[in-house]
């Protein structure tokens, strides 16, 4: 029986795609019940809310060092970087093409919070992925 060997890369894009998994119920399905799926309640949106901001970011920023080490197939990287766009996509079509689904100023500032997340996600880990790659910079200078 194989073992499963998860990579940083691997853990990062199930993030990615837990979040936006959790962005698409939130969103469609209310996210405001009550009981095991009630922890975004209006009174606590805003306090849990950061925490998974928190936790996602960091761990998607603070990964990408790691990740480009382990990572020597180039395909694992793209569907990395891909996996960021999801849950941008997600808010983006949310606040841009059903804002019916934000009634309160909460969920709206929760979409923002949450296209802003994204973004930094995506371009912020583009710009440290070129910033470490010694193949797009020139580190060492010519000698």
């Amino acid at each position: 029986m194989s073992k499963l060997h998860p990579s940083i890369s691997g853990l990062s894009i199930l993030l990615a795609l837990g979040l936006g998994l959790w962005e698409y119920y939130f969103f469609f399905y209310g996210g405001n019940r009550t009981g095991p799926l009630g922890w975004f309640t209006p009174d606590r949106l805003g306090f849990n809310l950061a925490w998974l901001v928190l936790i996602y970011i960091s761990f998607q920023l603070l990964s990408i060092p790691f990740a480009l080490r382990a990572t020597r197939e180039r395909f694992i990287g793209v569907v990395d970087g891909m996996a960021s766009v999801v849950p941008l996509g997600i808010t983006v079509i949310v606040i841009f093409g059903k804002p019916e689904l934000l009634g309160t100023p909460d969920r709206w500032e929760a979409a923002f919070l949450l296209l802003f997340t994204a973004a930094v996600d995506l371009f912020g880990g583009y710009m440290i992925n070129l910033s470490l790659s010694r193949r797009m910079m020139d580190v060492l200078g010519s000698t």
